[in-house]
């Protein structure tokens, strides 16, 4: 799994995302492990279109249809469903919405710019809000990392003062 590789695919092809889940977690220093990449994408035509082009290179097919490599089409990212893909960087997974039927413009508020190595800069969804996602979905696995992510909250704005 290479996170690195797929969040500077997006960022080089112009996508518009903000980071979500897990990695958003992670880089925001909470002690989480993750499996994929979680991003919720603009659904503008110009984004979308910029997204398709960087998932031919990034040879991203449907995890549900391997090992047929069904590939996801442009018009289908416009609309608010998920595609859970596998590329040659690892699982993404592309979200147009999230829980409370959240989608990207909705988010943008609750986005900070994060700047990772070599000048790659992405939007991630603030601590704040991914606790409050994860206490809206209830599940038991979102329960419990509500905890390691409130910690690393708490710890953070104690190194803020």
């Amino acid at each position: 799994m290479d996170f690195r590789a797929l969040l500077a695919a997006l960022a080089e092809a112009d996508v518009d995302f903000v980071v979500v889940g897990g990695v958003a977690a992670v880089l925001q220093g909470a002690p989480t492990t993750t499996f994929d990449l979680d991003v919720v994408h603009s659904r503008e035509p110009g984004s979308c279109s910029r997204l398709g082009s960087a998932l031919m290179r990034l040879e991203a097919c449907y995890r549900e249809h391997l090992p047929r490599r069904l590939q996801p089409r442009e018009e289908d990212l416009l609309g608010p469903g998920h595609h859970l893909l596998m590329t040659s960087a690892g699982p993404l997974d592309l979200l147009g919405r999230v829980v409370g039927g959240r989608e990207y413009g909705d988010l943008l508020a609750h986005a900070v710019w994060l700047d990772l190595d070599e000048g790659l800069r992405v939007r991630v969804l603030d601590l704040e809000t991914l606790i409050a996602l994860k206490q809206e979905l209830g599940r038991e696995k979102d329960r419990a990392q509500v905890l390691l992510l409130q910690q690393a909250l708490q710890e953070r704005r104690d190194r803020q003062g």
